[in-house]
């Protein structure tokens, strides 16, 4: 008989998953006291505020920048590259991971989701979440109170205007904008 999944293994492996499960609360937790700790620094304190970002992130590379308001999920979910900023009020909802590459800027109220639950009542009344990935490239600019959904894929050089939801996959060099986000022009990669 084959061994019965814990919940968080239903999680790992983007199976549904009990969002109540004591062991799924635990990496809440460890997200809430690192933004706490992040929130509680003095906002010229850099070296503070890049040693808090480094122990709540997964990984890190050079250069992060996160300001005030910032909230997930888990934390160690999310990997940034160099150059990486987040402005205020930011929230990434890393169940699953979250991966960005360099030069990344979040603008202020965005949320990056990888969670998503039922559409059926029954299955919000078990408790029920199932998580995607979320990928963002290099040289990426999300503008204010953009929403990025679970399972998405942005590519390089990408410019996503404000308050657009994105849905879908973005291919590189490309301006997108609206609710769901949508193709404006192609963009010119100038490196």
């Amino acid at each position: 008989m084959a061994k019965e999944l814990t919940e968080i293994e239903k999680l790992d492996a983007g199976l549904p998953y009990d969002v109540n499960d004591p062991a799924v609360d635990a990496r809440k937790l460890h997200a809430v006291k690192g933004c706490q700790a992040l929130e509680a620094l003095d906002p010229t304190d850099r070296a503070g505020k890049e040693a808090a970002i480094r122990a709540l992130f997964g990984q890190v590379g050079r250069n992060p920048n996160v300001l005030n308001g910032f909230n997930c999920d888990n934390g160690s979910n999310i990997t940034v590259g160099d150059e990486f900023l987040a402005n205020y009020n930011v929230t990434i909802l890393d169940i699953a991971p979250v991966t960005m590459g360099d030069y990344v800027w979040i603008g202020p109220g965005t949320m990056i989701s990888t969670v998503n639950h039922p559409l059926t009542p029954k299955g919000r009344r078990q408790h029920l979440g199932i998580a995607k990935p979320v990928t963002i490239g290099n040289d990426v600019w999300l503008g204010g109170n953009v929403t990025v959904l679970p399972g998405v894929t942005i590519g390089n050089n990408v410019v996503v205007a404000a308050g657009a939801v994105v849905t879908k996959d973005i291919p590189d060099n490309t301006l997108v904008g609206g609710v769901p986000a949508k193709k404006i022009r192609d963009l010119e990669n100038d490196l």
